[in-house]
């Protein structure tokens, strides 16, 4: 049986010893809250480094990377789970193909407008697809419901592509978001079958760009604010 000494004793080192660890325990969670707010700023800075880049070239996303940036694309915000998107990639020949889907439609852009193309307009616009070796065409796919009105659906696939940018970042390759006035010509739509009520939200060109990414300046946002309370 211990004298009260020497349980004085032990209750003493076994309050030191709970001490130390307490420090320790609060010195680890300083440390991982302060690597926390590091990688935190370091992910932020990251994101606001997205730049459009239209100068692509090979290598190219393989078709697993792009899978990839897709399966990111869809946790875009979407209300009541419509998935009002769609993708398409093409890549090799089928750009080609693209190519003169966007010149049939600004062929009958032009009709429309009493119009004729010059030779060199056409051979532009049937190229237009060949400026990245990869295009993922972002579509919508609307569907009726009572308590999600078109304008959200049209939203959640712009933030679905948003998703894919960054995520195509992610993985090393850049990108540029085009759209322009013959995307959803009924040539473009019939060629990759989209409904009537429903738009190419994106051609997004991606690749490798053969030049560093331009920095960027900063931006004032506070005229863009408001704080209520």
């Amino acid at each position: 049986m211990s004298t009260p000494r020497e349980r004085l004793i032990t209750e003493e080192d076994e309050l030191s010893v709970t001490t130390k660890e307490t420090s320790n325990h609060e010195s680890d969670r300083l440390d991982s809250s302060n690597e926390s707010d590091i990688e935190d700023k370091q992910l932020i800075e990251w994101i606001k480094s997205r730049r459009t880049i239209g100068n692509l070239q090979e290598p190219a996303p393989t078709h697993e990377q792009i899978r990839a940036a897709i399966d990111c694309a869809v946790t875009a915000p979407d209300h009541k789970k419509l998935r009002p998107w769609r993708f398409i990639i093409s890549e090799g020949e089928a750009r080609q193909q693209l190519g003169q889907a966007l010149l049939e439609a600004a062929e009958a852009q032009a009709a429309r407008a009493g119009e004729t193309l010059s030779d060199k307009t056409r051979k532009k616009t049937a190229n237009l697809p060949m400026r990245a070796p990869v295009i993922i065409t972002v579509v919508t796919k609307m569907q009726e419901h009572k308590k999600v009105p078109p304008f959200e659906q049209m939203l959640s696939a712009g933030s679905a592509v948003q998703n894919l940018l960054l995520a195509l970042m992610a993985q090393g390759f850049s990108s540029v978001w085009r759209t322009g006035l013959l995307c959803n010509e009924p040539a473009v739509k019939d060629y990759f079958d989209v409904a009537a009520d429903d738009y190419v939200v994106a051609f997004i060109y991606t690749g490798t760009s053969p030049k560093p990414k331009p920095g960027r300046k900063p931006m004032d946002i506070e005229p863009l604010l408001r704080f209520e309370s």
